[in-house]
């Protein structure tokens, strides 16, 4: 049950920036876990392959720029392609990926169907804020940067 008792605005100017390797990056914004839902925004370049991962929960992806292909884990023959204004939910512990179509970045809206980022990634380990580990560390937490 959420505890908020008022509007929570989140600006993505103001919001910190989480890597996810070198073609892509997270700024989390409703994220504080006393909200039902938590929501950020990643931006990947071309040619970014998120890692097959699967939260215990449903997620959503809202394309806000660029286009993606999606799949669910046995599926990688069959991805479905999204455009500007395309969203996919995808089930509950259900491994799954997208990748960057096109020479155009992709951005788009991660609204997670619980208060907390929980991942759980098939070939590298996550942090307790549920980021990928990278070459065996964190990834740092760089400034307010917006692309």
């Amino acid at each position: 049950m959420s505890t908020l008792q008022a509007p929570k605005i989140r600006k993505l100017a103001d919001a910190t920036r989480v890597e996810f390797g070198p073609l892509a990056f997270y700024h989390p914004l409703i994220a504080d876990g006393d909200t039902p839902v938590r929501t950020g925004i990643q931006t990947s370049a071309p040619g970014y392959l998120a890692p097959m991962h699967f939260h215990p929960y449903v997620e959503l992806l809202f394309i806000i720029e660029g286009e993606a292909e999606v799949w669910l884990q046995g599926d990688e023959d069959k991805p479905a392609r999204l455009g500007v204004g395309d969203c996919v939910a995808l089930p509950a512990n259900v491994p799954h990926s997208f990748r960057t179509v096109g020479d155009q970045p992709m951005r788009l809206l991660g609204i997670h169907a619980n208060p907390d980022r929980v991942v759980t990634y098939l070939d590298r380990t996550s942090d307790a804020s549920g980021y990928p580990v990278l070459d065996g560390k964190l990834e740092p937490v760089g400034a307010c940067e917006r692309a």
